[in-house]
């Protein structure tokens, strides 16, 4: 027993001489501040000006001063808002923080090392100047303290940073931008202990063919040593393994080894490794550490393409700032994440990091997760200069240089581009990655890509023509609900097709809201400036962001309704570029939906079963064959679900199946009849069933009231009027069509005819016509009714987000219910899915109001309902134009702009086919059904409703 006792004491001092021995061979890290925005540590702060300046109090370190209740508001347009030209010292402020040494650090060299602070920064330790000050913004930077320091005893450190540099170039590239600025050590800062001899720093180049190169770059080596290099799996089994010699004085060493059939790195499929490296003594590792890397080539083949691992690849891109509502630009790593999944979501293969390099946290999870990303040095509209623009390279390349994500540099944005900068890059990218300049002015591509901005879908097509790569890092614009994806699908389909598109980058992710500490936590979006995104301030999904998935999804398909004979076939095409089909999962759905007056909305009943995955290759087309039961016509629709082979849905897609009049002729019968009664008085026609008594103008043909006896009012009225074209009131009669009464008035001009027929079950029928011949932002007819009288809406059609002509994707066909909300896209509140805008393919739709409910439904396909005013754009060019009246059921509705295509309805058709008027050339003819009120004879008439199953098959 003492014995297995002394070994098992032996084996513990064993173990822990091994761990002391490995943590000594590390880089060791002590952190000052804490470690992100959820995790901060407070230090002693003092503010020049603003709230709470020239006093001594408490601040969290990482953050932002104007988060933290000190300081003053800025937006980096606020020279050209107010006229206000900002001063070096104008608002700096002082931080003080004491810490202790751990004795173990002793004969050590030891750095202080700042993520992040803006902008100008002087560090003091002890009393002394830690170094030069450091002036950007965006870039990790350290100062070698070791010589400063009190090793096991308490020591003070006093930072001083200006919330404008003194360099005026760097407040050109940074400050004066189109984003909050901000003042504050905003990411993290902490201590790193090295040996003296230590490895720096290491670039390293991994090719597709399983060729490694590294530059191993070594400080202060005394004595010839060697370094060992260990490329490990994901499992952590060595693959391969070499050694360089390193001679004292060297200051970098090289290396080169080969793995044998790499798993390679692309956005699809993100494998990754890791380099290990100790340096060697007498056979003895005195320091080591590790670099995560992919295997990965890629190539800008000038007049043809980017290619990753030898295939051309098209950018599925967004520009990201990196942000927080409450925190700024001081996030955490569950934002990074959350936006890289978000992005992942909408199926996109990219992203820009506009307009600074990001935290080092979001570089690893696009690497993990599979992203392309550029990597951008900031330059708002103006450059850096060179001397300090030299420094910041420097530190954005050596800090970032072994991403595998990474694919490009991007050397500042709109002509914040120093070309002295170019070749800064290739100094410390083993890999010489291409530099690009992300630009909106022709004659600034560079090295065989044209970035050019905001192009429309006509020059689009003209610059692909050559002679260029065309990969604009900045398209379209998401501002409000326009631009991020109306007209993306025209616009796409050029970079897909072309040779030298080579897709791009939306403008851009989120909503840069700002919680204002100053104006009791309201978000601020600074009028028209920050409201540019996708997804709101907290990531609220747009419609835009469901329209993107569908226009981005790899599984593209191309069918809008289900062809007369559908054998189950579906054409499908692969846009993925690495990925077959047959790795993906596919399931179909039959489903019924719950009907009007049920108490429930969505699905009453449904099938589901799993699709064999077709063998499709990248680029390549072919069909999945859905095995439809016998009875599949009886269902309302059919839905097809994609899932990815990371188990992530791609899309689902619906298609109806049973025709709009077999669908509205399920919901009209009613079990309660009673005579049609048709009555006049000086001014209206009556017509009455069932209760229900609706009014006509002998004038004008239009419904002018309406009463029920079981409810009061209904205020449904003034319609049906045309939202184009004109009318002239000709003549009106009374008919009897057996049971039914019949009030018919037709009309010169562009209306032919209104007829009202009350059928013995109250429903009220109404059949129209008219004829535009004429190219119109919409077309159909408008009724009045107050919007405020409105609680909430059930419809069957897709949803649940709006649409517009050039932006109809995304939506699914469902039994959807909404609550009343007055939404407005970019401005908040943001609360989605926004109630009012054009919803599409509506069979029927069901108004919930103060005064009651009533129901409206058509027998025809393809009918769009416009609910209430709603602004798309909040841009200072003024709103689309939308119809009269209050609530509208159209033929054609009309397409959006985006912020940066200016003109009549913001000129829409700029951005490609999708976005023209409507050529309304042929006579419309439209029948609406309504019913006012809710059947009698039971509690919402819940016989109609039909209990929910889900049957799961093979």
């Amino acid at each position: 027993m003492l014995r297995i006792l002394s070994a098992f004491v032996l084996l513990i001092l064993v173990v822990a001489n091994y761990a002391k021995t490995f943590a000594q061979t590390e880089k060791a890290i002590q952190y000052l501040s804490g470690k992100d925005n959820e995790n901060t540590v407070d230090w002693d702060f003092w503010v020049s000006g603003g709230r709470k300046a020239g006093q001594w109090s408490k601040i969290a370190v990482p953050s932002h001063w104007e988060q933290q209740g000190f300081g003053s508001y800025n937006y980096g347009r606020d020279y050209v808002t107010y006229g206000k030209n900002f001063q070096f010292n104008e608002e700096y402020a002082v931080y003080r923080h004491n810490f202790t040494i751990p004795t173990a650090w002793k004969d050590k060299k030891v750095s202080i090392v700042f993520e992040g602070s803006m902008t100008d920064t002087e560090v003091k330790i002890n009393g002394k100047v830690a170094g030069p000050t450091h002036q950007g913004s965006f870039y990790r930077f350290a100062y070698d303290i070791s010589d400063k320091i009190k090793v096991g005893g308490n020591n003070t450190i006093e930072v001083v940073v200006w919330k404008m540099s003194k360099d005026r170039t760097v407040n050109n590239a940074e400050r004066l931008a189109d984003y909050w600025i901000f003042g504050g050590i905003y990411r993290p800062v902490y201590l790193q202990a090295t040996p003296k001899q230590h490895i720096t720093w290491t670039a390293i180049d991994a090719k597709a063919d399983g060729t490694f190169k590294t530059n191993i770059h070594v400080e202060n080596i005394q004595s010839k040593s060697n370094v060992k290099v260990d490329i490990k799996d994901k499992l952590g089994k060595i693959v391969a393994t070499n050694t360089v010699v390193v001679n004292p004085n060297d200051s970098v060493v090289s290396l080169k080894l080969t793995v044998k059939n790499p798993k390679l790195w692309t956005a699809e499929t993100p494998n990754l490794y890791h380099a290990e490296y100790s340096l060697l003594q007498n056979n003895k590792t005195t320091y080591k550490q590790k670099e995560r890397f992919g295997f990965r080539t890629i190539e800008v083949r000038q007049g043809d393409g980017i290619y990753v691992n030898g295939t051309k690849i098209k950018m599925k891109g967004v520009n990201r700032h990196v942000w927080w509502p409450e925190t700024g630009r001081s996030v955490n790593k569950n934002i990074d994440l959350q936006d890289v999944k978000l992005i992942k979501e909408m199926n996109m293969n990219a992203v820009r990091c506009s307009h600074y390099p990001p935290d080092k946290a979001f570089l690893e999870i696009c690497d993990s997760l599979g992203l392309y990303v550029l990597d951008e040095l900031a330059g708002w509209q103006k450059a850096y200069g060179t001397d300090v623009g030299r420094k910041l390279v420097k530190e954005l390349v050596m800090r970032d240089v072994n991403h595998p994500s990474i694919i490009l540099w991007a050397n500042g944005n709109e002509g914040g581009h120093n070309k002295e900068l170019v070749a800064e890059y290739g100094k410390y990218d083993l890999s010489n990655r291409t530099v690009i300049h992300a630009h909106h002015r022709p004659g600034n591509e560079i090295n065989g890509i044209d970035c050019n901005h905001y192009e429309d879908y006509y020059s689009t097509k003209k610059i692909l023509e050559g002679p260029n790569i065309y990969m604009p890092t900045e398209f379209l614009h998401a501002q409000d609900d326009g631009g991020a994806a109306a007209g993306l699908a025209d616009i796409w389909e050029l970079h897909w097709k072309s040779k030298l598109g080579a897709g791009g980058f939306i403008w851009n992710l989120a909503d840069e809201g700002l919680v204002r500490t100053d104006f009791n936590n309201q978000i601020d979006i600074n009028g028209v400036n920050a409201p540019d995104g996708i997804l709101g301030p907290h990531r609220q999904k747009e419609g835009s962001f469901y329209a993107i998935r569908e226009i981005y999804a790899p599984v593209h398909i191309k069918m809008k309704k289900l062809p007369i004979a559908f054998d189950g076939r579906i054409l499908v095409e692969n846009r993925y570029h690495f990925t077959n089909l047959n790795s993906c999962k596919f399931e179909y759905r039959l489903v019924n939906y719950q009907k009007p007056y049920a108490n429930t909305a969505g699905i009453a009943n449904e099938i589901v079963k799993a699709v064999a995955s077709p063998t499709i290759n990248p680029i390549d087309s072919g069909f999945v064959q859905l095995n439809l039961p016998a009875n599949w016509k009886d269902y309302d629709a059919l839905l097809l679900t994609a899932v990815d082979h990371h188990n992530k849905e791609i899309f689902t897609w619906s298609w109806q199946v049973k025709n709009s009049s077999h669908v509205t002729a399920s919901i009209l019968p009613l079990d309660t009849r009673t005579a049609v009664e048709s009555v006049e008085d000086s001014l209206n026609y009556s017509l009455k069933a069932n209760g229900i008594t609706a009014f006509i103008s002998k004038k004008t043909g239009l419904l002018v009231d309406l009463a029920n006896d079981y409810s009061m009012k209904m205020a449904f009225r003034n319609g049906p009027v045309l939202v184009n074209g004109t009318s002239t009131f000709v003549s009106i009669q009374r008919k009897d069509d057996g049971e039914n009464k019949v009030i018919e008035a037709l009309y010169q001009g562009d209306l032919k005819f209104i007829r009202w027929t009350m059928r013995p079950d109250g429903w009220l029928k109404l059949d129209y016509q008219y004829h535009l011949n004429a190219d119109v932002p919409f077309a159909g007819v408008s009724f009045d009714f107050p919007e405020s009288y409105m609680l909430s809406a059930k419809w069957l059609g897709n949803g649940p987000h709006r649409v517009w002509k050039n932006r109809t994707q995304g939506v699914f066909r469902n039994n959807w219910e909404k609550m009343y909300n007055d939404s407005k896209p970019g401005v908040g509140p943001w609360n989605f899915p926004e109630f009012k805008g054009y919803f599409s393919n509506i069979n029927w739709i069901q108004f919930n109001s103060v005064q009651g409910k009533f129901l409206v439904a058509t027998d025809q396909d393809d009918l769009f309902v416009r609910l209430f005013d709603f602004h798309g754009m909040s841009g200072p060019q003024g709103y689309p134009q939308l119809p009269k009246g209050n609530v509208s059921f159209l033929d054609a509705i009309p397409a959006i702009g985006s912020k940066l295509a200016l003109g009549i309805n913001n000129n829409a058709g700029v951005n490609g086919p999708a976005g023209e008027l409507n050529k309304m050339r042929e006579p419309v003819t439209r029948t609406l059904y309504f019913y006012f009120g809710t059947p009698k004879g039971s509690k919402d008439n819940t016989q109609f409703e039909m209990p929910k199953v889900n049957v799961l098959t093979d």
